[in-house]
């Protein structure tokens, strides 16, 4: 159903996105010495998963405003050791594929969508899901569709849809999960050393019961979004940018930075004042390079990055939810102009 949805041949279950990009990156042949090329600005699954398979991940910075990876930039850090790049669908909205993928196959480079806010996505007619070689999404407990823990990798590749099921049950082959259903008991053999990172079925039950809804439940986290650019549009912060031309924004985040020239304290000063207010808040992200084991073993600086380091000094993410009432967007809006205006200079 899952693989209906996005429109691609072959979508295998796993029991999370980050098992999803490790196993693409298995398959796409990414070896030790091999360097990865993705975003700074997302959660450490994406870079995690590269260090793994004892490649290295390779950073481009950011649009500091719609927090994506600068496609124009991606060539400029290719080298005979770059074997592939890992775009980023930051919050929901989808890089620039047409850039991406026509440098990626200029170079003859794989490419691996990180799609754990991008479920819904859609760029230039096409879902995320079917441009890219693989793309992995999140049905991870805050994500749009949920299986508690989970995710979902597509690809139009058949053999590598087969090592990716190989893969991520222990490296047995591809029928063993028969072996003890009602076809009577089946041999197996173990053809690569692999992973146990299998979906259950149970799971898998939970997101295909949401999946009829998920347009539903965009429309109603679109509402809560409009809602929010109306109502902070006079306060110091910045909202984000509308959704690019021909694209459908996933709206997973809400994501506003807040305006440090315009407020006389920092941004996490911000959250602990809200936190009072009852309004729970997140940091979408802290820049990868700024983080200790990052640097130590890379050796970037705070600087390496400028863009991604001015965004995890403002960005707030705020409660985004099909399951917000009216109530609840009311009591984030107040809290929100309660707590900028008292501290605005």
């Amino acid at each position: 159903m899952f693989r209906e949805y996005i429109g691609c041949k072959h979508a295998v279950p796993l029991n999370s996105c980050t098992a999803g990009l490790h196993l693409s990156l298995l398959v796409a042949g990414i070896q030790p010495g091999d360097e990865v090329i993705t975003s700074p600005l997302t959660f450490a699954a994406s870079a995690n998963t590269v260090i793994h398979c004892g490649a290295r991940p390779v950073f481009v910075d950011v649009d500091p405003r719609t927090c994506l990876i600068k496609a124009e930039d991606l060539e400029a850090k290719i080298t005979k050791k770059t074997k592939a790049i890992m775009p980023v669908h930051f919050a929901g909205r989808a890089c620039d594929m047409d850039t991406i993928m026509a440098i990626a196959r200029q170079h003859n480079l794989t490419v691996i969508d990180d799609a754990a806010h991008a479920i819904e996505t859609v760029y230039h007619g096409q879902k995320i899901g079917v441009i890219a070689d693989l793309t992995a999404f999140s049905f991870y407990v805050t994500k749009n569709i949920i299986t508690g823990e989970g995710g979902m990798v597509t690809t139009n590749n058949a053999e590598w849809a087969e090592k990716i099921q190989i893969y991520g049950l222990h490296g047995m082959s591809k029928d063993a999960w028969k072996r003890y259903s009602s076809e009577g008991f089946k041999h197996y053999q173990i053809v690569y050393p692999g992973f146990k990172y299998n979906m259950m079925d149970l799971q898998a039950a939970l997101g295909l019961q949401q999946l009829p809804r998920v347009h539903e439940y965009l429309k109603m986290r679109e509402q809560v979004w409009q809602a929010y650019d109306q109502a902070f549009r006079e306060l110091p912060l910045f909202t984000p940018p509308p959704a690019e031309k021909d694209t459908v924004h996933a709206r997973h985040l809400y994501t506003p930075m807040i305006d440090l020239s315009r407020l006389k304290v920092d941004r996490d000063t911000v959250m602990q004042a809200l936190i009072k207010e009852n309004i729970g808040t997140g940091i979408h992200f802290i820049s990868l390079h700024l983080h200790d084991y990052y640097r130590q073993t890379f050796g970037f600086e705070p600087d390496d990055f400028p863009n991604a380091r001015w965004i995890s000094e403002r960005t707030i993410s705020l409660p985004l939810s099909a399951a917000l009432t009216d109530q609840d967007v009311n009591d984030v809006i107040t809290a929100v102009r309660k707590v900028l205006r008292y501290y605005h200079k």
